[in-house]
């Protein structure tokens, strides 16, 4: 398989700086610098393999076909469009994470966050 497009919208970019924000103050620019590194090369390895995470078991996220790449404690949500993997949203598996896609219920047009390239 060819290498794909790889785009994290402007949620999953705010949700990655606030991880970057947490791992600074409890334990260093160090620390910052090595999650947010782990994530984005988690995330490069979708390009040739856009597979690799699973389908999302929610119903409303199962349907649209989003996928979830777990990286240690956090889940990096995307869907695969034409020959682009677009992420959505980065968050600790931990939290009530379905909730980030209450958009869904409200018929919000997740497609419309996508960004013009």
């Amino acid at each position: 398989m060819s290498e794909m497009k790889l785009e994290l919208l402007a949620p999953a970019w705010s949700e990655l700086e606030h991880i970057a924000d947490i791992h600074m103050s409890l334990s260093g620019a160090v620390s910052a610098k090595k999650i947010t590194d782990k994530i984005l090369d988690t995330l490069e390895l979708l390009r040739y393999s856009p597979q690799l995470g699973v389908l999302c078991s929610e119903p409303l996220l199962k349907y649209d076909n989003y996928r979830k790449i777990i990286c240690g404690k956090y889940l990096c949500f995307y869907r695969v469009i034409a020959d682009t993997i677009y992420v959505y949203h980065i968050v600790d598996g931990r939290s009530d994470y379905p909730k980030i896609f209450g958009e869904l219920h409200n018929g919000i047009d997740l497609n419309s966050n996508l960004k013009e390239t």
